[in-house]
């Protein structure tokens, strides 16, 4: 698995925001250390440089989810792209 961001905030619409380290599509989805599914990215946001993804969780424990490392699956990794 690769470590692709941070999830940083849960906003007031329920989506969590997550600060990435590189390109990740739409749709893909985030696993937590343990390979269990967090969230699915809806989009991107923010500058190209430094870019953050908005995405709907997966789990009932959104709020202990921030502040976690998230990641993808390799078998997924088509849907990244180094910056």
């Amino acid at each position: 698995m690769d470590e692709v961001g941070t999830v940083i905030h849960l906003a007031k619409s329920g989506r969590l925001i997550i600060k990435v380290d590189r390109f990740i599509k739409p749709g893909t989805i985030l696993l937590d250390s343990k390979g269990r599914k967090l969230a699915k990215v809806t989009e991107l946001i923010g500058p190209v440089k430094s870019p953050y993804a908005t995405a709907i969780p997966l789990t009932e424990r959104i709020e202990r989810v921030i502040g976690t490392r998230v990641k993808i699956s390799s078998e997924l990794k088509r849907g990244v792209r180094d910056g």
